[in-house]
């Protein structure tokens, strides 16, 4: 039955959208269990067998959120059968003394927590697996039973993989590398248009550019189709979408000159920038090699540049100004066509790493692709090590699980809380990453939990030991918890779960009232022991994290754009310190703002208005990450070797407009995390005139040109970023309407970038 079959043959039609969804999930989540917990239970006496069976599937499809397909889960959740049976063994083995209990629920929840750094799967499944170790460190104590437990585990997880791979089979979304395919061939379109005409893009090729862009944001991306992964593909195929996305804009903003005798040297850049963007979308969907289309723009470029050098000085003090005999324009137009190329260069090299691994067909730009000679295992300790400190929130949210867990785990230790299990399942499942959303959860939870222990109370006295009606209205109860709990809530789902394990314990021992008490006491036991720890670590979540996060991206940014500016105008290459890559600090400051924007997609906007500085959730958060990206790339191709210095007034040109480029870096900055002593701006925080705040030096070489042009493309990430900041912002769910100016303000001959 297909996605438009609906639920047990009623038409989708027929029913909310919300829980068609919910609905095709519990069916599969109950068939499953049915067909594990059933015959263990009552076909083979096996009751230890049967608990597992059941409570595997619950974990992996109530309790996890792995986020795609059918299919793609099933094939996830097959790998992660060795970590299944791992889980229950080391639970089994460690329960037995409450110390070891409690040590290795420490080390296992923070791992299992900190696990969400390998991307929106391995988070996803995460709480999951966080069920199937804490089942087994609860009573009863007995490593006996491991190979009951391992066989109902097996069970419950070969059942799901068939069941997800085979009942409702899903559509797949557009993959990442299709959409970035399409987004080449935009591309591709755009530059062979303004080879064909000097004028710049007309609108439908803007709009088009611009929709290709946005059809690469990680929101209009499904998660289960974003790159977030360590490896080499993924990181190469996150770096083809922001490379695609600078390409576009690029070719957005290039100017409409092209200078009476370097025309054909331009035209020829473009017409091989667009021969690279359709084999990049080749390389993309049949994994053709665009080694051959590098080649022709490598030469294409290098003849450009050369030309817009100009020819050798006569003497060595006019070596500075070697490019005066081409007019201004023309090397503006020359410095914006070759970064362009540059743009061009790094998609296909990108794309084709993503297809290929670690064994690409084309030459690697210097630098950029520091990942693609390193292993996996390497990629994962880079990624992880990248991430521990208490400024990243995998961290954060790890470290918050990892102690709750295990101060459940002490207290139900110590003092023998019954079904001390339940305690932690609460924690589990209610605790939050900000304090208002925790206690907001807390209440709901346990209104819902008392009603359902009324309930279980109730069906306890009336059913009393008949154990056949517990089996038959178990799986109704299942279909109907896993339908309705996720869309009707917190509250809901603890109501609607609270019956369903009594349902579950009834048939596995002797039932009796009382055990609706327990489930009370224990999840208010585990809810509070949640709360105390959403109070004590980061109670604000990802939210603050991000506006820090943005704002270390941004003054890093500025340290390094005064740097290469200067670098530039006197002709020197800074030294980075030994043993330390350049611009290290910043890379790490990009995945820690990479890594917050990610968390707080998921968190709620902060509760009592907008705090201090600008709200997250009203500020394209995405043209930060690219304005560290950019000044990442740019500041890398600037200081290329040769460098010879500029004049002393196109020097103190190019110095003069770093610095005015990293003051508004600062002033941003500052808007989006101000301190308590941060003065007030009574200035605009962007500058809307960067070229025309200084004076164009008389004969300045391509390279000045060239540093305008990079300044001027990370102006425009800050105007992005700037327009967030101001009061009744557009929300973020319509950036680029924000970041966009107004069509009647448009300075002529330019675009709205991507």
């Amino acid at each position: 039955m297909g996605d438009s079959g609906g639920v047990w043959g009623v038409p989708d039609a027929r029913l909310p959208a919300a829980y068609a969804a919910t609905g095709r999930r519990a069916v599969r989540v109950t068939l499953v269990a049915a067909a594990g917990f059933y015959p263990y239970r009552y076909g083979f006496d096996r009751p230890v067998a049967a608990t597992y069976a059941l409570f595997t599937v619950v974990a992996l499809g109530g309790l996890s959120r792995i986020p795609g397909t059918g299919r793609q889960r099933a094939a996830f959740m097959a790998r992660l059968l060795p970590v299944c049976w791992a889980l229950v063994a080391v639970g089994t083995c460690l329960s037995v003394r409450t110390w070891s209990a409690v040590l290795g629920m420490l080390v296992v929840g923070f791992t299992l927590a900190f696990s969400a750094v390998g991307g929106p799967r391995p988070a996803g499944a995460a709480p999951g697996l966080h069920l199937l170790y804490i089942l087994p460190s609860f009573p009863p104590y007995d490593p006996g039973s491991l190979g009951d437990r391992l066989l109902g585990t097996t069970t419950g997880v070969a059942l799901f993989v068939a069941a997800e791979a085979l009942l409702f089979p899903e559509p797949a979304p557009l993959s990442y590398r299709e959409r970035a395919a399409r987004a080449a061939l935009v591309a591709e379109r755009c530059a062979e248009r303004l080879a064909a005409a000097p004028g710049a893009l007309a609108g439908p090729d803007l709009r088009a550019a611009q929709g290709a862009s946005q059809a690469l944001r990680s929101l209009s991306v499904p998660e289960a189709e974003r790159p977030a992964g360590p490896g080499v593909r993924e990181r190469a195929l996150t770096h083809t979408g922001l490379a695609l996305r600078t390409l576009l804009g690029r070719l957005a903003q290039l100017p409409s000159g092209r200078g009476d005798g370097t025309a054909a040297d331009v035209t020829a850049v473009l017409r091989a920038v667009a021969g690279l963007a359709a084999a990049t979308a080749a390389c993309l969907r049949a994994g053709t090699s665009p080694a051959p289309r590098q080649e022709e723009l490598i030469a294409a470029r290098a003849r450009l540049s050369a030309v817009s050098e100009g020819p050798p000085a006569v003497d060595a003090g006019a070596g500075a100004d070697a490019g005066a005999r081409l007019p201004p324009a023309v090397l503006r137009c020359h410095a914006a066509v070759l970064e362009v190329a540059d743009a061009a260069l790094a998609t296909g090299a990108a794309a084709d790493l993503a297809v290929r691994g670690r064994h690409p067909s084309v030459r690697l730009p210097p630098g950029r692709f520091w990942y693609a000679t390193i292993r996996a295992p390497m990629l994962w300790w880079h990624r992880a090590l990248g991430h521990a400190g208490r400024r990243s929130v995998f961290f954060q949210n790890a470290v918050r699980m990892a102690l709750a867990l295990t101060a459940v785990r002490f207290v139900a230790g110590v003092d023998t809380l019954p079904h001390g299990f339940w305690a932690m399942l609460a924690t589990l499942t209610l605790t939050r990453t900000t304090l208002g959303e925790t206690w907001s959860t807390i209440r709901l939870a346990l209104a819902g939990t008392l009603a359902g222990a009324l309930v279980s109370a109730g069906v306890l006295i009336l059913v009393g030991a008949d154990t056949a009606v517990y089996a038959v209205l178990l799986p109704v109860w299942m279909l109907c918890a896993f339908t309705v709990g996720p869309v009707r809530g917190v509250g809901w789902a603890q109501g609607l779960f609270t019956v369903l394990v009594a349902l579950v314990f009834a048939q596995l021992a002797q039932p009796t009232w009382r055990l609706a008490e327990v489930r009370m006491l224990d999840v208010l036991v585990g809810s509070a022991i949640g709360a105390v720890f959403g109070v004590l670590a980061w109670p604000r979540g990802a939210h603050d994290e991000l506006r820090r996060a943005a704002a270390e991206l941004l003054r890093r940014a500025a340290e390094i754009v005064v740097a290469t500016s200067a670098s530039v105008a006197g002709g020197a290459t800074p030294a980075a310190p030994r043993g330390v890559p350049g611009h290290r600090s910043l890379q790490r400051a990009v995945v820690l703002a990479e890594s917050a924007y990610a968390q707080v997609q998921s968190e709620p906007a902060p509760l009592g208005g907008r705090g201090r500085g600008a709200e997250p959730r009203a500020v394209d958060w995405q043209a930060t990450l690219i304005a560290g990206h950019h000044t990442l790339w740019g500041s890398a191709r600037l200081l290329e070797p040769p460098l010879t210095a500029l004049s002393p007034a196109a020097a103190e040109s190019a110095r003069l407009l770093g610095e005015r480029v990293a003051g508004r870096m600062l002033l941003v900055s500052a808007a989006l995390d101000p301190g308590g002593d941060t003065p007030a701006t009574t200035g605009p925080l962007i500058d809307p005139d960067l070229a025309g705040s200084t004076a164009e030096p008389p004969g300045a070489p391509r390279r000045y040109y060239a540093t305008v042009a990079w300044l001027n493309s990370l102006m425009t990430d800050l105007t992005r970023i700037a327009h967030g900041t101001a009061p009744h912002t557009p929300n973020e769910n319509a950036p680029t309407q924000q970041a966009e100016p107004a069509a009647g303000r448009r300075a002529p001959g330019t675009a709205t970038p991507p």
